[in-house]
């Protein structure tokens, strides 16, 4: 992730069916802009693991009061079949928490600046899920968070069934302060079939799709890094199924639905070539 690369990523969501319910089906070709050339992807054609030479693992219990054990290495909770990557959430007793699921992240392997990202997902259904395809800046750990940046290209919560949320979160806008800059894109059962959920990042501006269609932008506005740390340090993407939390869980978590996956289709990358010029 240390080539800070313009980047386009395919996304890919759950679904609430069981791997015996997901059958194989060719990919999408890939028709990029004329500004884009692809540069780092996952189509997800192998099996077992997640390729550890792209992906790592977030562990444990990690952030906002969720209810599941973010696992390493388990397939039971991350597992790659029949052309897809499949998230799973498990309702089980697990290092003390109650389910047990899977953050997959870029971080060490491969980071951008500027570019296009593209994941071809299905989400899972239910009240208590919460998926999140997002990226967050890699000097985190220098600058702690919302200084580094974060953009959220798809978050979903399952008590609210027909709608896709996209975020940018920085020191002057995100959600601690109820200042955080967003959208919503309403996506009837996005459940029920792959959706493909994107982000492009421009030195001036950032904009969020789903299919195709965009639905937010957040613009520089020239007033400094607190509100647009996004020239300041490179992004790196993680991909994951919550359970419960201080938002997926609001209206409680519907203990019938488990076990949950988040699907995968593909993941890629693009570099914007005029960030050479």
């Amino acid at each position: 992730m240390k080539n800070y690369l313009f980047v386009f990523f395919s996304f890919f969501f759950f679904s609430c069916q069981t791997s015996n319910d997901v059958v194989e089906e060719e990919k999408e070709t890939l028709e990029p802009a004329q500004d884009f050339t692809l540069v780092w992807y996952d189509e997800f054609d192998y099996q077992g693991l997640p390729d550890e030479t792209k992906w790592g693992y977030e562990e444990g219990l990690v952030r906002n009061s969720e209810e599941q054990f973010f696992t390493k290495s388990r397939i039971e909770n991350a597992e790659v079949k029949g052309g897809h990557l499949h998230i799973k959430a498990i309702q089980e007793d697990y290092k003390g928490a109650k389910y047990s699921s899977a953050s997959l992240h870029t971080n060490g392997t491969f980071d951008f600046t500027y570019g296009r990202v593209e994941v071809r997902a299905k989400v899972p259904k239910g009240r208590g899920v919460w998926p999140a395809i997002w990226t967050l800046g890699s000097n985190i750990n220098e600058v702690g968070w919302p200084k580094c940046g974060e953009i959220d290209i798809m978050e979903y919560v399952g008590f609210m069934p027909d709608t896709i949320h996209g975020t940018i979160h920085t020191q002057s806008y995100n959600h601690m302060t109820e200042t955080d800059r967003g959208g919503k894109y309403q996506l009837v059962d996005p459940w029920a079939e792959f959706h493909e959920y994107a982000m492009e990042w421009y030195p001036d501006s950032i904009h969020i799709y789903v299919d195709d269609q965009k639905y937010f932008t957040q613009v520089n506005d020239g007033s400094g890094i607190d509100s647009w740390p996004f020239q300041e340090a490179s992004q790196y993407l993680i991909i994951n199924l919550a359970i419960g939390g201080t938002w997926g869980g609001m209206q409680g978590v519907d203990e019938s639905i488990f076990p949950q996956e988040l699907i995968v289709d593909y993941v890629r990358i693009y570099e914007y070539i005029n960030n050479k010029n």
